[in-house]
């Protein structure tokens, strides 16, 4: 090798070296700079994955005792404790529990599950025997049980005596729905009536 080759890359490795420490003298201005800030942002991301580590675990007690005392209410629909630690721990498992407390008790309760207050006015209106109710019930759009509420609507209308009002009714039931093959049942009974 002759001279100038090996000055230029001298010259080459010192000019490397001389960008390598002015990138790390950058590195450290900056780390100085924003120390701070990098700080805070390290102590926020720590304390915010123990804080989702705690809320998971703490959500998890929770749901266990929500169902253990949901099947100590299963149990014994009368057990107080058990339906105020529901009530604390889980609000919409209370509401079932609630459902099924007035279900078996054949009243009704107050509580917010759309499609369990419409099931539970069902069961009381069909348990009074209340044409009205039933009637009210089967004409909401939505009702779950709206066909089922017409057959049974019909068949307290032909239990009364009432046989073109039942027939009426039944007329409104679609083929398409479950409740159709009882409702053809309960037609041929008032084909005689």
């Amino acid at each position: 090798m002759s001279i100038k080759e090996n000055v230029d890359y001298v010259k080459e490795e010192l000019n490397s070296q001389e960008k390598f420490l002015e990138s790390f003298v950058k590195g450290e201005r900056f780390y100085k700079k924003y120390r701070t800030l990098i700080f805070a942002s390290i102590a926020i991301i720590v304390i915010g994955a123990i804080g989702l580590v705690i809320k998971k675990n703490v959500d998890e007690s929770n749901k266990l005792e929500a169902n253990l005392a949901f099947n100590k209410v299963l149990q014994n629909s009368n057990d107080k404790e058990a339906l105020e630690l529901l009530k604390n721990k889980n609000e919409k498992l209370y509401e079932v529990a609630l459902f099924l407390q007035g279900k078996n008790e054949n009243k009704a309760v107050d509580i917010n599950i759309p499609v369990l207050k419409e099931l539970a006015e069902y069961q009381v209106a069909l348990s009074n025997k209340n044409v009205d109710e039933l009637s009210n019930l089967s004409m909401q759009g939505d009702f779950l049980l709206k066909e089922f509420a017409l057959f049974n609507k019909a068949l307290l209308l032909s239990n009364e005596g009432k046989y073109e009002d039942a027939k009426t009714v039944l007329k409104l039931i679609p083929q398409t729905s479950k409740a159709f093959e009882l409702a053809n049942l309960l037609n041929h009974y008032l084909l005689t009536k």
